[in-house]
């Protein structure tokens, strides 16, 4: 995936200096011709160092084109997320393609948002469901049961590669797939957060993989409502105490970078909702204070809520700069339309760049007062929330 990286200077491997050797040839490359000839080494040592665990390579090569070369970063960026979420291969004499997916669920509560082991007859609905209206017709859909946190999604290129092969195996052989789920970290709970369903899909080679490829009818807002439609409430058992949204299943890191990006205004409503609900306060009674937050540059804003009457910071909202995002990109705009949408009256913008600080004692993120200081989120005590910080 995508994301930001640290320079980094150190002496790297032959094979990393060869990824982004290929990985520049193929930025540059003036021809479709170039690119596949390129295209077949550079796949070729990736799913050779995929399969040798050789996760500091691909990520050496990673931050050297960072630093050096940005077409050729994202060149070999989505060369390697395709081999660790895709392969083609022989099956029983014949080709087909397999792909790990990911389908991210918005939810937010005002008690601990779920995520663990699924029941295999919900399972079942929810893979009926994703053939029905997602998926193609003739695919083979293998889902993990286990609906999982943000903390416990696979880390690495690697992990992610072994992850596909797991599940994909399921998918070609028709299994149920049971997800050892003993050694995933424990989840850290925040107001509003993602959850996330993963599995993988086998079709012949060359044949479309979604809905929206096979009936020239349908499109991705088409399957999207249909799978909301059908697919929601095989996921209320799952969710309990949850308002949760369901996003569109898609190839797992295009859809785990959509997730990054629908969970920041979707927190913002569910932070307005959370102090509707908490203190009985409108949108209209509320105070917004945003606020740019830098390290080495700029890192996140941070978004408090307040009462209109008084100096109080309620509650907090990070929204993190995500992808190409820097400090040209128009992101307070963005808040504050939202914000204005939802019914908040009074926004103020901080010019001052905020230290990246957190609390000492605590850990938790500092937020942006009307006088400009980083302060601690605190709801009145009588409330008593079980957390006080979207993620």
């Amino acid at each position: 995936m995508k994301r930001t990286r640290i320079s980094s200077r150190k002496r790297i491997s032959a094979n990393a200096v060869e990824l982004g050797r290929l990985a520049v040839c193929l930025a540059e490359s003036g021809s479709r011709l170039e690119d596949a000839f390129l295209e077949k080494q550079l796949r070729a040592l990736i799913l050779q160092l995929l399969e040798d665990g050789a996760e500091d390579d691909l990520n050496a090569a990673l931050d050297r084109l960072f630093d050096s070369h940005a077409a050729a970063h994202d060149c070999l960026a989505d060369m390697i997320e395709d081999c660790a979420e895709s392969v083609t291969l022989t099956h029983e004499g014949k080709t087909v393609d397999l792909m790990l997916f990911c389908v991210p669920i918005l939810a937010w509560s005002r008690f601990s948002i779920p995520s663990g082991a699924i029941p295999r007859s919900t399972q079942q609905m929810l893979e009926v469901q994703l053939g029905a209206h997602v998926f193609s017709a003739h695919t083979q859909i293998a889902l993990a049961d286990y609906l999982f946190s943000p903390d416990q999604l696979p880390h690495t290129f690697v992990d992610t590669w072994q992850l596909m092969h797991t599940l994909s195996q399921a998918a070609l052989k028709r299994l149920p797939v049971h997800f050892d789920a003993s050694s995933l970290p424990e989840t850290n709970p925040f107001l509003s957060d993602t959850r996330y369903l993963i599995g993988a899909i086998a079709i012949a080679h060359g044949e479309p993989l979604f809905h929206w490829n096979e009936d020239l009818r349908a499109t991705r807002e088409s399957a999207l409502k249909e799978w909301t439609r059908q697919g929601g409430p095989c996921l209320e058992p799952l969710l309990t105490g949850c308002a949760f949204q369901p996003l569109l299943a898609d190839a797992y890191h295009a859809a785990c970078r959509a997730a990054d990006m629908a969970s920041r205004p979707y927190s913002l409503h569910a932070s307005i909702a959370f102090l509707q609900t908490m203190l009985g306060k409108s949108p209209e009674s509320l105070r917004v204070v945003v606020g740019a937050f830098y390290d080495k540059r700029l890192e996140e804003y941070r978004i408090s809520f307040g009462p209109r009457d008084g100096e109080a910071i309620f509650h907090g909202v990070i929204w993190p700069l995500l992808g190409n995002e820097d400090e040209n990109t128009d992101v307070v705009t963005e808040v504050e339309n939202l914000l204005r949408e939802a019914g908040i009256k009074e926004v103020i913008v901080h010019e001052q760049q905020f230290p990246f600080e957190f609390c000492d004692d605590c850990g938790a993120p500092l937020y942006p007062n009307v006088e400009g200081e980083s302060v601690h989120a605190e709801l009145p005590e009588q409330n008593n929330p079980s957390s006080q910080t979207l993620h």
